[in-house]
């Protein structure tokens, strides 16, 4: 029987993921519920604790409104906003597929989710539910990249699972759509990401694993199967380690 390489993970998945390609923003149905399914399966099957941090790029990006005028912090804020309605689109899904979720945020949102309490999403995962973290760390200037990796941390996860939506399938010395010398690397380390420029996450979030000796996944979530063998370990995409 296959085992999951990990006993907990943080699958992060960008709001990007979950567009309707025909349109390039809002929610595709079809992909939410087929990530759902596959970490359901993959929760089930490889007897692994799944949390997952989601953005909100399909529906609102903070840094993209900060560059048409807007403040910054409040253009932020309303990317967090994003992040709680693909949260509760996924968990919509999650349950659909009669896999238990819980949805925390970093705002405090009472009717729709819980509040974010450490020790609670710990409880809950080891009870066998999925745990969505939404609304970033709450706090405007942090991206989603540096929330997946402080929950992850937080959580004593043992790897954060960075799935791409791109088309890309791990990460390039350069940008392999437009560049056709690039170069795929199976390993590197977060020093390496940092030093070289590359686009793995933000650099805050790449030191911050870094310190804490989290390892970074790489791969394509939107083909089929991968999660799961992100988590048995098999060799898709690019691993990030520490030095």
């Amino acid at each position: 029987m296959a085992s999951s390489k990990y006993r907990r993970v943080v699958l992060k998945l960008s709001g990007e993921a979950f567009a309707d390609r025909s349109i390039g923003y809002g929610i595709d149905a079809e992909v939410v519920g087929r990530i759902a399914g596959e970490v359901t399966a993959a929760r089930l099957d490889l007897d692994v604790e799944i949390a997952i941090v989601v953005g909100g790029g399909n529906i609102f990006r903070g840094m993209s409104g900060a560059k048409r005028g807007m403040d910054r912090a409040r253009a932020d804020y309303m990317g967090m906003l994003a992040t709680v309605i693909n949260a509760l689109a996924l968990q919509d899904a999650l349950e659909a597929c009669e896999q238990p979720t819980r949805v925390q945020t970093a705002i405090t949102m009472a009717k729709i989710a819980e509040p974010y309490i450490p020790l609670r999403a710990s409880r809950h995962l080891e009870k066998g539910r999925v745990v969505i973290f939404a609304a970033g760390t709450g706090n405007p200037y942090f991206t989603t990249d540096t929330t997946a990796a402080l929950r992850a941390a937080e959580m004593g996860a043992e790897a954060v699972l960075k799935g791409t939506h791109s088309g890309v399938d791990g990460v390039y010395s350069a940008d392999p759509r437009t560049n056709p010398d690039a170069l795929k690397l199976d390993e590197l380390t977060h020093m390496d990401v940092l030093t070289r420029g590359l686009e793995v996450m933000d650099s805050t979030a790449i030191t911050f694993c870094n310190d804490n000796r989290l390892p970074i996944h790489v791969f394509n979530v939107m083909e089929p199967g991968n999660i799961a063998r992100a988590l048995m370990g098999d060799a898709i995409g690019t691993i990030v380690r520490t030095a």
